[in-house]
């Protein structure tokens, strides 16, 4: 989907959904994996990726089932083409999207790729230590970088077994 705003009442709806389940929206977006798919992930608020994200199959099975309810709908900014939606948990890599999520992992080991060199690189492994304004503040082998969260490609927790 090309237009922003319109990702943006998909995710508000879906958001919406998430809450008056119990749950938190992670994020919301289409990708094309052997046709379009909208991929939602959630979670339940406050929990550690480590377990799961709290995530059941009955807590994605509803919130499939009322958000394809709800997209019907949004006829007008949905796709024309047909599409495929998954709901599920971003995992113990859980994937930081928002300013947010890297506040409230910092102290995690992250993995960082970034649209621009930083300091000669753009792949980052290291311990986030939050944000500044609208920069990701991260530790590298002893470096403190920052990076600015426009410039974030991706950017996944690690996760050490």
């Amino acid at each position: 989907m090309k237009n922003p705003q319109q990702l943006q009442r998909i995710r508000d709806a879906a958001s919406s959904i998430c809450e008056a389940n119990g749950l938190s929206l992670v994020d919301a977006r289409f990708s094309h994996e052997g046709g379009l798919v909208l991929k939602v992930l959630i979670e339940v608020p406050g929990s550690a990726p480590e377990t799961g994200s709290g995530v059941t199959l009955d807590m994605c099975q509803q919130v499939s089932r009322d958000l394809s309810a709800a997209l019907e709908e949004f006829d007008e900014i949905m796709p024309k083409a047909a599409y495929r939606l998954e709901v599920g948990s971003p995992g113990v890599e859980r994937p930081l999207f928002s300013l947010e999520d890297y506040e409230r992992f910092a102290g995690r080991e992250v993995r960082l790729q970034a649209a621009r060199p930083v300091e000669g690189r753009r792949r980052f492994t290291g311990v986030l230590r939050g944000v500044d304004k609208d920069n990701v503040l991260l530790d590298q082998d002893g470096a403190a970088l920052r990076i600015p969260h426009q410039d974030v490609v991706k950017a996944n927790l690690v996760y050490r077994f």
